[in-house]
Order: structure tokens, then sequence, then C-alpha cells
């Protein structure tokens, strides 16, 4: 295999063993612990263990299982999973035996969140502890201060959930200490004010997670491999800090008692923080291995690191480094769970690559369903499409649209045996994508397209472009299916004018580089998605004041928050004003009107020069139309049936493929 960014040929330090603790890894690829929403009634589920094996059988040395609180106060969400007594085992068992078929190991996550509350069980808002009465910023969330006797319930509650986890037969577990959690509040002296012996001094601080620990020891065995998660700085002025991390990390390592260290960054309780847990594409890939470095420079055991870890060659540029002993990949294996193997045989470049888009995973995540994947609709749903089925019949196929619905409807059912062709009126395929990738931060969206053609090239689709097809094509061509994938086009609403010269651009026009008058520029967004943030964005960075009026609560309202924070932030860094709940009305030659859409009032703006209209979609839907009656099997997906986004247009062509 080709060197790849300058790395050596393949991934030596990747692909050998490590040693941690009693257990050996076969390699150094990690899932780390992240919440599936497949958990139910606070156990482990078949759709889970599914969801698990996919990444065991796609080669991980190591699967960490999500969090499992330790202590009825430790329901964070609806779905957690809870080892709180003895019917958590079953589950676990036959977990731990799914993984290690494929000589996987696996740890299990030992969670309390303190006061980082995300929901209620109920719709009541439940009673959250935390070492001090001191709020969080995300959530809004009071706690209540944790009396001495709480305190033991959750420090046996840690020994009690371990000991169960490790009767279920996991290799390890991991205290989790990351994030802004309850162990994070007790080392952070802005969040622990507390004056007894769990606070004021760096050692009093350290006393809860030293008895937690301690208590997972006694309860679970001297010899199961026990690590800690800690964030290397929270990315938060009240934060835990890097040093403050690094200080208890060299004190715990002295003491003995771990065996490997997990390093995060970010903090749950604040909007700017919490961009650092699942952090979106405009973070930079292996961005915490320097921090975890600081961290592995004090400690005598392997450090495990997480952040934006795509590439095998990023993981391979880490441990060589010598800023981990081995990468958490998380979202690669969620988006290519085949990732390590496709590493290790010599097919790095049939890797599927996660863009960091956080739509699917830990967007379906914050919404309460099952993660996924844009680019891989398999993922979150294995016990379905986990296995490919060839057709029974293999059939001619057209796919009319190269976007990326059309992609993954060609791709899947070229590689389930059909005969396919897919035709692109452009003279690219890609769609909106090709859009997208252009906005400021967004030029890795790209890669769901990169990554699309080439699971349809490689499944034998003949690609044809600079072609439009109409019904008299389809009819010529005969085929015995047509998959019809012709996406939207921007949406023109009708405004109030009084004949005036201002010029009107939609956003895509803007995108793809109309030119633009001097001066001040309103933005008016309906949707409230990327678009008209990314375009006010780019508009302010090339020097336009600029006003984005979002006819929503927020700018990046459809977003994952993640995404809309980090969004919102880059317009706020580039001097975009954002005016909430206006709804576009009308523009003449120098002002735009807006109302209010929940006063109807009036909002008038004044010495504009131009106005962008990002108003959504209507479908592109009149080959749907022509084919009406034709009587050959026709299929929609996607925008042409009803513009929504990449992630339904390409579910869509799964499932529609999957059906032919």
């Amino acid at each position: 295999m080709a060197s790849i960014l300058g790395m050596p040929d393949g991934f030596p330090l990747l692909f050998s063993p490590l040693t941690i603790g009693e257990v050996t890894l076969k390699n150094r690829v990690v899932s780390s612990g992240h919440d599936t929403v497949m958990a139910q009634d606070g156990l482990v589920t078949e759709r889970l263990i599914a969801y698990q094996e996919a990444r065991a059988a796609g080669g991980a040395g190591l699967i960490v299982v999500q969090v499992a609180g330790i202590h009825e106060s430790a329901r964070y969400t609806s779905h957690v999973l809870m080892a709180t007594d003895d019917s958590c085992i079953p589950g676990y068992r036959t977990l731990a035996a799914t993984i290690h078929r494929f000589g996987c190991a696996v740890f299990g996550q030992l969670f309390h969140p303190g006061r980082e509350i995300m929901e209620s069980q109920d719709g009541s808002i439940p009673v959250a502890l935390a070492p001090s009465a001191v709020p969080n910023e995300r959530f809004h969330v009071m706690p209540r201060e944790i009396t001495r006797g709480l305190i033991g319930e959750i420090v046996a509650g840690y020994g009690a959930g371990a000991r169960r986890l490790r009767e279920a037969g996991l290799d390890g577990l991991e205290i989790v200490a990351s994030h802004g959690y309850l162990p994070s509040q007790f080392l952070n002296p802005r969040v622990n004010t507390r004056e007894d012996e769990y606070g004021g001094s760096a050692e009093h601080r350290l006393r809860f997670l030293r008895e937690a620990i301690a208590s997972v020891r006694a309860q679970a065995g001297l010899d199961v491999v026990l690590g800690l998660r800690i964030s290397a700085g929270e990315v938060d002025p009240d934060g835990l800090t890097i040093e403050e991390a690094i200080d208890a990390c060299r004190t715990l390592d002295a003491d003995g008692d771990l065996d490997y260290v997990s390093v995060v960054s970010g903090s749950s309780a604040t909007f700017a923080g919490a961009i650092h847990i699942v952090p979106p594409m405009s973070e930079p890939s292996a961005y915490v291995a320097p921090l975890s470095a600081r961290i592995k420079e004090v400690v005598s055991v392997p450090v495990m690191v997480a952040g934006r870890i795509n590439q095998p060659q990023e993981a391979e540029r880490a441990i060589a480094l010598g800023q981990a002993d081995a990468c958490a990949m998380t979202r690669a294996l969620i988006c290519d769970p085949l990732l390590p193997v496709k590493a290790q045989t010599g097919r790095a470049e049939e890797i599927r690559a996660c863009i960091a888009c956080n739509q699917a995973c830990i967007g379906h995540f914050h919404a309460g369903y099952p993660i996924s994947c844009i680019q891989h609709p398999e993922t979150g749903r294995e016990q379905r499409y986990g296995e490919m089925v060839p057709a029974a019949t293999p059939r001619d196929v057209m796919v009319i649209g190269g976007g990326p619905g059309g992609l993954k409807a060609a791709a899947v059912a070229a590689q389930r045996g059909h005969r396919v062709t897919l035709y692109e009126a452009a003279d690219a395929v890609g769609g909106q994508v090709l859009l997208a990738q252009r906005l400021p931060g967004r030029a890795e969206f790209g890669g769901s397209i990169t990554n699309l053609l080439a699971e349809a090239e490689r499944a034998g689709v003949n690609v044809v472009t600079g072609t439009r097809v109409d019904r008299a094509l389809v009819q010529t061509r005969a085929p015995d299916a047509v998959i019809v994938a012709t996406g939207g086009r921007p949406r023109a609403p009708e405004l109030e004018s009084a004949a005036g010269s201002m010029p009107v651009l939609d956003a895509w026009e803007v995108i793809e580089g109309a030119p633009m008058p001097q001066g001040h520029v309103v933005v008016a967004d309906w949707r409230c998605d990327w678009i008209g943030l990314g375009v006010a964005t780019q508009l302010a960075q090339a020097g336009h004041p600029v006003t984005l009026a979002v006819d929503g609560y927020m700018a990046g309202a459809l977003l994952q928050q993640y995404v809309r924070n980090a969004m919102i932030s880059a317009a706020d860094g580039a001097g975009v004003r954002i005016i909430p709940t206006a709804k576009i009305f009308g523009a003449d030659d120098d002002t735009v009107y807006l109302q209010h859409t929940l006063s109807g009032e009036p909002i008038i703006i004044e010495a504009v020069s131009a106005l962008v209209l990002s108003q959504g979609h209507v479908p592109v839907d009149a080959l749907l139309r022509e084919l009406d009656g034709w009587p050959g099997e026709v299929q929609a997906i996607g925008d042409c049936l009803a513009p929504r986004t990449v992630e339904e247009a390409v579910l869509e062509g799964l499932e529609v493929a999957w059906r032919l």
C-alpha cells in the first residue's frame, strides 16, 4: 500500500498489541463509550448487541460500552443503562460473549452525572446532585449539595456496579470523570466549594474519586482492568483546567490503582465546552492528541485519546509521536465499522471517512433516537441491514440523480447484484453537497460524496454525467425499475415590493459566487439550518456587514447543537448580526421589511444593498410526474419526494435499493 500523508506503508503501531493491566488488546483501535439510545428499561438490548457486534466484527481491538448509572440519581437521560441491580447482568453477559467471539476486548463505563441531568424520566424535573449548589449553564440545573450519607451510597454504587459488570464477563471497567460529570465536579474548585473533607485542598477534592476507585477494587477485584476517563481541560472558564487534570492523573497514577487513562476534552456544563464532547468538522482532526501527550508524560499506564481521529493515519501518527498508546475512533467506526480490517488489509482507500456532521450520531442521541450515520444508515439498523442480501432476480435499474440519495441507492442496488446505471444532469455528481462544502467550516462535508461515489463505482455502477433524463429516454432504455432522485431547488416566496432595484439572490447563487454589491446584506433564513447561517458567515468574512434574520427562535435551530454552536460562534466572530423570530415580508430600493413571527410587528432594516433568500426548497419532480402511468416500477427518494436533508435521502436510497 502506498504511503499515506507521510506515514510509512501500513499502520504497524496501530495494529500492534497493547497490554492494559491483565488484558492484551489485539490492536489499538478503540470504540469509546458513547450513548446509543438502544438501551431499554436500563438494560442491554438485542439491538445494542447487534450494533456493537458490527464494530467487533469489523476488527476493533476494544469496545468500551456506554455509561451505566451506578445510583438511582445517575439517570441523566430516559434511556441510560443502569448497573444498580443484578437484572443488568444477563444482558451484559450476552453482549460480552458476542464481542469476545471476534477477539475484541470489552470494558464498561461506571457513571454518575452529578448536576449534568439532560432530561426527565417522566416529565417532572428530578433533584440533581453535585458537590455544591453551583448551577450549570447548558441545562440550567440548580443542584442540591450531596450529603455525606449520599456520597457513601454513590461510592458504594461504583463498587456494586463494577461487581455486576465483572460478573457479566467484561474485561475492564472505566470510571467516567470527564466532561464535567460528578467526579470532575468534585475535582473542580470552582464547582466544589465544600469546606469538609471532600472540598478545599486538591487532596480533599480528590477524595471522592479515590474512594470510588477503592470501592471498585474492593468489589470487582484487584485483577480487573480499571481505567479513568478525564477531560484534559474542559474548555470553560469555570471548568476543570488541563493543569488540574494533569495533577489529578499524576496523583492517581502514583496510587497504583489505575491501569489506563482515557483522555478527552470539553464539558457537558457549558455550550462552548459541550462542543468538544463530539467535536464537529470545524475542529481539526486529532486535535486532543497534544493534550493527551501532556497527561501521558506524568502517568506510567497506557493512555487512550479521543477527539476527531477519523483515519488510521491520524491514529498511527498520534501513537508514533508518543501522544497516546491507543486511539478512540468512535464516530469513524459508526461511519465505517470495517475501518480496522480495511486499514489492516491494505484497503485504507476504501474507508468511508466520517465527516463529523454530527447529524445522525450525537444528533439522534440528543433527540432521543437510536444513533446512526447519514453516510451509513445501516449503523443502528444492523438487525435489518447488517448483512447484504443478494437480489433473487437481477434487474436493470436506472437511477436518475447523482446526489447522495441517488448514489446510495445505486451502490446498494449494484451490491445486491442489479445492473445499475446512474444519470446526473450536471457535469459532476454531488447535488447540494457540492454547495455545502463551499461554506466556511463545511469543506469536509464534501467527503460524503467522495465516499458514496467510490462505493457506487466499486459496486459496478455505470455513472453517466451531463445527461438530463426524460420519459423518452426511460422508454428507450426500458429498465425494470427507475429510482428518481432529482433533488430540489430553492423556494422563491412571493415578496411585497415597490418595484425596487435592490438585488435579490437565493443562497445557492451566493455560494456559487454570484457578484454581490458592496454594503449591508440581509440574509432571510426560513429553514434555520446550515445554509442561511453559513451564507451569512461567508458574506461577513468577505467584508460585508450582514444581518441574518431567522424565522425561528435561533439561527441553526435545526442543526445538531454542537454544530449549531460552532457555526453561531463563527458567525459572531465574523460580525454577523442575528435577528430571531423574523419572517421576510418584502423589499424596495434600500430597505428590507420583516415581520416578527410572534407579535406580528414590523421589523424594518434600512440602508441595505442586497437581500439573500434562504427559504428552503421545493421538489424537482417533473420527471416523476412525466413517469406517471409508465408501466415499469418507479420509486422516488430524497428531495424530489419532499425536501429534507442528506440523512433522509441516503436512508431512502438504502431502503428502496433493499426492496428491489
